[in-house]
């Protein structure tokens, strides 16, 4: 019983680590955008600070990738703020992520 414990524990890590994993690669697809400029910007945020988000911020990274492509454009280069103060947030972030 103790075993079979184990190894359902075991388990559940997979699937967890393989559903991250998916998550992204996913996410990685969402961030081509065919602008070089948003690629960049994005493709750098996803692998240098995407995980150490909040559960609430990765929600909203994934909510400004559904964003128009030169809407986004405009909030990254900074033309134009967001209202949605998440949002505001995590675009900040993006656009410090790919400064250094």
């Amino acid at each position: 019983m103790l075993h079979n414990s184990k190894v359902e524990k075991f388990n559940t890590k997979k699937m967890e680590t393989l559903t991250e994993q998916q998550n992204l690669s996913r996410l990685r697809w969402q961030c081509r955008r065919g602008m070089l400029e948003l690629d960049e910007f994005l493709d750098s945020f996803l692998n240098k600070n995407y995980l150490s988000l909040t559960d609430k911020h990765k929600q909203t990274f994934e909510q400004i990738l559904d964003l128009p492509d030169q809407l986004l454009l405009d909030y990254l280069l900074g033309q134009t703020r967001p209202i949605d103060m998440d949002v505001a947030d995590v675009i900040q972030q993006i656009r410090h992520s790919a400064r250094s």
